[in-house]
């Protein structure tokens, strides 16, 4: 039997040839539009376990700085699941959306919605090292609703606080670092995406937050605006921006009982965050000022503003006081004076935008029961305590002493009910763990993927009972492989700090409970480590602590036994009233608390852990209603 014609020219043949491979072609990219595990758009229907819409959306923030892509969200910790809404105001081909431990868009859990020309997907996926992206084998965003209404396109999704993918980013308390992106092309796969390819950008967010109802203000309740005197933003991407604004003349004691943020219609993408600080009352007279912060020749006096008495970050909510506390302002003990400070953010360096923004207080004269109080956790600004160089991971820890909390605190203890964590450029994390009798009874506050741009007040789901003779233990972790020299203690951007400014209730006269390891011992670190490296001519004494951290020779022996020293010898303790003066006692030489036993991880579902309260289906009645209970301040230096 003939398969070919005599009469076949070349021609046909090349033609049936091509025909043939247009054909394979056309099935394989259409085998590549067609992902198996990913959800298609236009087909998707409701499942009958989808939660009653819509949902209640209580948090939310815009992503870019045109506001193009919005994220709202909430959560349920019965079920601990997040529910997230993304808002596009144009959608073009697609948008990603991610979590990565820094912002990087390496390594990262994504969520991704492309089209393929013809047809739109949804899926969960991640990038490797390179960026390149891979559809997740194990789909753990469950796609609810994806919808176009009349003002924007709307994508509402779910997934697991864990899901033991290794590919999946874990969601818990603090910081969260979202990376976004825009699709401005079909992809045929997508596998073709490269998120350093395409404009992305990160936003970050605290999503794990409490559901607590608020308090009622008082009927008597008053206001003060504290806010920029109609400034024009500077045309550059970043500015910090101080204003000094004075109380009112004779201005009794009030309570301030909760605070919010006055931004200037427009301005909602470039204000990122904004703080009121209290002048020390020591200070009788501060100038006017209005201008940039870092300004050298600003008026000296502003550097004693630090008293934090509210502050704001994008993002959030009104920030409440419990209802039997609020933080003192005014009286004869307090400052007639408040710095402003306003972090502008303006990458697209939009000029001639002028803005107002600030922050509103709101007080009552009606005092409540108790004072609010901040005391400062952690290590004493020394250059005493340092970070060696090109350190992967590092980390320094300061006490507050049961011998401090014995002598302070009242026999029925305080009650801390948010927290704000410090450090400078090298922090990448900050524990506060409280304990009792050798144990490791609860966290304080906890987040490890710190950001110093991002220092948080948190308000605590529970308030944390500390008690006389409990322990405050605060350990921040950095990272200096960036760094050819030792890092120590300071004010300064690039020295460092490690501080939990706990907020409190009943205020007592302990304003600063912290630590450095004793300077006698650190000499001797100093004398051995020169003697081991053959260096016997030891300057140690000599000169300042800084010089001495800045001449050794650092190897791996040398950090391994700063290690040491830091978790083995006596302590300086700083048990201090708010006169700066020590509580009296021996406070010197102190040994470092000893824990016997430390806290387990709790156990997610996907591990074997159970629910709270399991429920077989979600309504909206299980999720957060939107009861602002939570705030946000990013601290600087």
């Amino acid at each position: 039997m003939r398969i070919f014609s005599k009469n076949l020219r070349l021609q046909d043949v090349t033609i049936m040839y091509f025909t043939a491979l247009a054909a394979l072609m056309v099935i394989l990219v259409a085998s590549y539009q067609a992902p198996s595990n990913a959800v298609e758009v236009s087909s998707f229907k409701s499942t009958p376990s989808s939660p009653n819409l819509p949902l209640p959306m209580p948090f939310r923030v815009p992503l870019d700085p045109r506001k193009e892509l919005q994220l709202a969200w909430n959560i349920s910790y019965d079920n601990q699941e997040i529910y997230m809404q993304l808002r596009v105001a144009e959608l073009r081909h697609g948008v990603v959306l991610g979590m990565s431990d820094r912002g990087e868009l390496t390594n990262a859990d994504l969520v991704v919605l492309w089209d393929s020309g013809t047809k739109s997907y949804f899926g969960d996926a991640w990038s490797d090292s390179k960026g390149h992206v891979s559809l997740d084998s194990k789909q753990d965003y469950e796609l609810i609703e994806a919808k176009q209404k009349p003002d924007a396109f709307y994508l509402l999704f779910k997934r697991p606080f864990s899901t033991c993918d290794p590919e999946d980013y874990l969601i818990e308390e603090g910081t969260v670092h979202v990376i976004y992106g825009f699709l401005d092309q079909p992809l045929a796969s997508l596998e073709q995406l490269n998120l350093s390819q395409i404009h992305m950008g990160v936003q970050r967010v605290l999503m794990l937050r409490p559901n607590t109802p608020s308090p009622t203000l008082p009927p008597d309740v008053q206001t003060l605006d504290v806010v920029a005197p109609n400034v024009i933003i500077p045309n550059q991407e970043t500015t910090y921006w101080c204003f000094i604004q004075k109380l009112p003349e004779n201005m009794p004691k009030n309570h301030i009982v909760m605070y919010e943020s006055v931004i200037t219609p427009g301005n909602e993408a470039i204000v990122h965050h904004i703080e009121v600080f209290e002048c020390s009352p020591d200070m009788h007279d501060v100038p006017e000022y209005s201008g940039s912060c870092d300004d050298n020749m600003k008026p000296r006096k502003l550097d004693f503003c630090r008293h934090v008495l509210a502050a704001w970050a994008m993002g959030a909510e009104a920030f409440y006081y419990p209802a039997d506390a609020g933080l003192p302002m005014g009286g004869p003990r307090s400052s007639r004076y408040l710095r402003l400070e306003v972090h502008y953010h303006n990458p697209l360096l939009i000029s001639g935008r002028r803005d107002a923004s600030g922050i509103r207080l709101h007080y009552t004269p009606s005092l409540r029961r108790y004072d609010a109080g901040i005391m400062e956790l952690g290590l004493v600004y020394t250059p005493v305590m340092a970070i060696p160089p090109k350190q992967h991971t590092f980390y320094l820890s300061g006490y507050c002493t049961s011998k401090c909390t014995e002598i302070a605190l009242p026999a029925g203890g305080i009650y801390i009910f948010a927290s704000q964590l410090h450090t400078h450029l090298a922090g990448r994390g900050v524990r506060t763990v409280l304990v009792r009798q050798g144990k490791e009874l609860e966290v304080v506050q906890e987040d490890q993927h710190f950001s110093t741009h991002y220092q948080t007040i948190r308000v605590l789901r529970n308030m944390v009972n500390v008690l006389p003779g409990d322990v405050l233990i605060t350990k921040c972790t950095y990272n200096t492989e960036d760094r050819s020299k030792p890092t120590v203690g300071g004010f300064g951007i690039m020295e460092e700090m490690c501080v939990n400014y706990v907020h409190y209730y009943p205020r007592t006269q302990l304003e600063l409970c912290k630590t450095h390891v004793d300077p006698g011992y650190l000499q001797k670190y100093f004398n051995f480590i020169n003697r081991f490296h053959g260096n016997d001519q030891c300057v140690c004494g000599e000169v300042g602590v800084t010089e001495q951290y800045a001449q050794l020779e650092w190897d791996a022996f040398a950090v391994e036994v700063l290690d040491s020293l830091y978790n083995t010898a006596p302590i300086s303790m700083h048990c201090n009233q708010s006169t700066a003066r020590l509580f009296p006692g021996e406070w010197d030489k102190q040994p470092i608390p000893v824990v016997t036993a430390v806290l387990e991880k709790p156990r997610y579902p996907c591990e074997g852990g159970s629910l709270t309260s399991p429920q077989p289906t979600l309504d909206s009645s299980s999720l957060s209603q939107g009861h602002p209970m939570t705030h946000f301040s990013p601290g600087r230096g």
